[in-house]
């Protein structure tokens, strides 16, 4: 096969790629590489199409996960599926570049246009034009550092309390009580992180911030975004949303990020079944806009109070020795993200429903609520 036939090739592809890919396009785009492109050639041209556009992504703060997410959300899950066979095939040539963690790299035999081929349902051609034409529009993001391992851990009794917990919360259709045993699955996690804290506070003179990626299913990211910043805070981390990839990252010590996921995971899907249940209004967009702004914002203020409790708690039985160890990992927190996000700026939320705003503070058993909290943007 001739090297440069292939690489004209892939640069035909790669061009086609970047702009809108509307059916009528797509199809022009299959006629005009039928014309101009041996199809022996054609497999080899899109492998190569691909690899190139991904391969920058690895030095531009993207990992594997990112990728699969930004895709599945922009194109859809069998885009995703495509993305990480993709993947797969960027880690059998350079599997010590960049970590896979969270995604099936399995090696492919075949090129990855011939095995999408051969796949019942999948359009090949399209999925490497859309793949291609994503990748080349993705933004720079600031690096992550590897995340240190957590010496103290979760204890395993612990967390399938909480998990059993917030299992509850899930099921009950009532808001008070999923309120009520969210906020305790919250002051149970509050203690264990804080006992760990006591017992290796001397240790740990000077500990390691991580880094969490959190990605937010559409539609409501922005509000949705603002729960993640609630329980972020609650759990003594700091979060940054970049609203244009509905993402949102989470710094802080890694049992408090452990904490975070699992209290965000769970309270979105209370916030959606109870965004559903709050009657015939709730269908305009200002409606659930307010009203998840209004849920993040009563939902945060009991999680801090839980965690306020786990704290004096804490502090009782261990005295003073606590208080240092919070000030170094916060100091720390407030570190990382400087590093990281040097151009920080603060974004208040606005809330235009009234009864949006007032089915939320129900459906969490608010109490007063001031409009427009704030959260940070990049």
């Amino acid at each position: 096969m001739d090297r440069d036939q292939v690489a004209v090739a892939a640069a035909l592809i790669t061009e086609l790629s970047r702009g809108p890919l509307t059916p009528d396009a797509l199809a022009g785009a299959r006629v005009f590489l039928a014309e101009r492109v041996p199809a022996a050639a054609l497999d080899a041209a899109a492998e190569r199409a691909l690899l190139d556009a991904v391969d920058p992504l690895w030095t531009r703060g993207w990992t594997a996960r990112d990728l699969v997410e930004v895709v599945r959300r922009r194109i859809g899950a069998g885009a995703a599926a495509r993305a990480a066979d993709l993947v797969a095939a960027d880690a059998a040539r350079r599997p010590a570049t960049w970590s896979t963690t969270g995604v099936d790299t399995t090696p492919r035999e075949d090129l990855l246009l011939a095995d999408w081929r051969a796949r019942p349902g999948v359009d090949a051609l399209d999925a490497v034009l859309r793949l291609v034409g994503t990748m080349l529009a993705l933004p720079p993001l600031p690096e992550v550092p590897a995340e240190e391992p957590d010496v103290s851990g979760i204890d395993p009794k612990v967390l399938a309390r909480v998990r059993g917990l917030l299992a509850k919360a899930e099921s009950t259709t009532f808001a008070e009580e999923a309120e009520a045993l969210s906020a305790k699955a919250q002051e149970l996690m509050a203690r264990h992180a804080l006992a760990a804290a006591a017992v290796t506070g001397v240790a740990e003179a000077f500990p390691t911030a991580g880094v969490r990626r959190l990605w937010l299913d559409p539609p409501y990211t922005t509000a949705k975004s603002s729960l993640v910043h609630q329980v972020a805070t609650a759990n003594r981390c700091r979060a940054v949303s970049l609203d244009a990839l509905d993402l949102v990252t989470v710094v802080g010590h890694p049992t408090d990020l452990d904490t975070v996921e699992l209290l965000t995971t769970s309270l979105l899907v209370q916030a959606g079944r109870a965004m559903t249940g709050a009657g015939s209004g709730a269908r305009t967009r200002s409606f659930r806009h307010a009203f998840l702004l209004s849920y993040a914002t009563r939902i945060g203020e009991r999680l801090r109070e839980a965690g306020e409790a786990a704290e004096a708690a804490a502090r009782a039985e261990s005295g003073d020795a606590l208080l240092p160890v919070l000030a170094a990992r916060g100091e720390v927190v407030e570190r990382t993200v400087a590093e990281l996000f040097p151009r920080l700026t603060t974004k208040r939320f606005t809330v235009g429903n009234a009864a949006g705003w007032r089915a939320g503070r129900e459906a969490a058993d608010a109490a007063s609520l001031r409009v427009g909290r704030e959260a940070l943007h990049e």
